[in-house]
C-alpha cells in the first residue's frame, strides 16, 4: 500500500491508500471540458485548451509516480476538424508549442511519445515536429505516452482491414491466420497493452469513437470536473475506484 491522500464518502473526507500491487497498467484519458472551463470563465475556447495542456503536464508526472506504464490520452479526433478553423489551428500550435517546450523533459525522464493516429494529413511545421520527438524518445524504456491525434476508433479499424487485406494479397498471412491477437497488431496500439482504465472528466458518458476494439474490457471512471480542473487527486480516486471493482472478462 502506499500514497495516502483525502478522498469524500458521504461528504466525509476519508484517508485511503492505493494498493502498489494493483495500478492499473495501462489509462486512456478522454481529455473532455477544455470548452465549457473556458466558456464558464467567459474565456476563448482556445484558452480552456491551453489551460488542459497545463494539465497534461501535471497529470503525466503523476501517472509515472504511481507506476502507470502507458497513458494514452485523446487530444484531436477525426470528427474535430469540423470545428471551426481558428479553433483547430490553435490546437495544431498548442500541439507543437507542448512538444517543443516539453519533450526535452519527457525524454530525461525516460518517457516513450508515441502518436496514435494519421499524422500525414496534419501541417508540415505539427508533423515534423511529432517525429522529431517520436525520435528522439523511441529508446527510453520508462512511461509510454500515446497521444491519440487526428485520431478515430472506427478509422483505426477499417485501416487494420485494409493493412491485413494487401498482406493476404501479398502471400505474407492467410485468411486462417487472423487472430483477435494478430488483428491487434494492425493497430496503432499494436505494442501496448488494451486499456485497463478509461477516464472520461467534464461530466459526458460516452466513448465517442477512441479505441473502440481496445476498450472491450476496459473500466470506465466519469468525472464532472472539466479537463483543465482535472488533478492529481482526480486520478487517484479514478485508480482507488478501479481497485475496488471486481473485473470478470465474462466469468463469474
Amino acid at each position: 500500500m502506499f500514497n495516502f491522500f483525502k478522498a469524500t464518502k458521504n461528504n466525509e473526507e476519508l484517508n485511503i491508500e492505493l494498493d502498489e500491487k494493483n495500478i492499473p497498467q495501462h489509462v486512456a484519458i478522454i481529455m473532455d471540458g477544455n470548452g465549457r472551463w473556458a466558456k464558464k470563465r467567459n474565456m476563448p475556447r482556445s484558452m480552456g485548451h491551453k489551460a488542459g495542456v497545463e494539465t497534461i503536464r501535471r497529470i503525466v508526472k503523476e501517472a509515472d509516480r504511481l507506476g502507470i506504464k502507458f497513458i494514452t490520452l485523446y487530444a484531436f479526433s477525426t470528427e474535430n476538424w469540423k470545428r471551426p478553423k481558428d479553433e483547430v489551428n490553435a490546437l495544431m500550435k498548442l500541439l507543437v508549442q507542448y512538444l517543443k517546450s516539453e519533450v526535452g523533459e519527457l525524454h530525461k525522464n525516460g518517457v516513450v511519445l508515441r502518436v496514435l493516429g494519421d499524422i500525414s494529413q496534419l501541417q508540415e511545421e505539427c508533423r515534423k515536429e511529432i517525429e522529431d520527438s517520436i525520435e528522439l524518445t523511441k529508446n527510453n524504456t520508462g512511461l509510454v505516452l500515446n497521444v491519440a491525434f487526428n485520431y478515430g476508433g472506427r478509422d483505426e479499424i477499417v485501416r487494420a482491414v485494409k493493412n491485413i487485406v494487401i498482406d493476404i494479397e501479398n502471400g505474407n498471412i492467410n485468411k486462417d491466420d487472423i487472430t483477435k491477437e494478430r488483428f491487434s497488431e494492425y493497430l496503432y496500439t499494436k505494442n501496448c497493452p488494451d486499456p485497463d482504465l478509461i477516464i472520461r472528466p467534464s461530466g459526458e458518458q460516452r466513448i465517442s469513437n477512441f479505441l473502440l476494439w481496445q476498450c472491450a474490457y476496459s473500466e470506465f471512471w466519469y468525472s464532472n470536473v472539466n479537463w483543465p480542473d482535472f488533478s492529481e487527486r482526480d486520478l487517484q480516486q479514478a485508480i482507488y475506484d478501479y481497485q475496488n471493482r471486481d473485473r470478470r472478462y465474462g466469468g463469474v
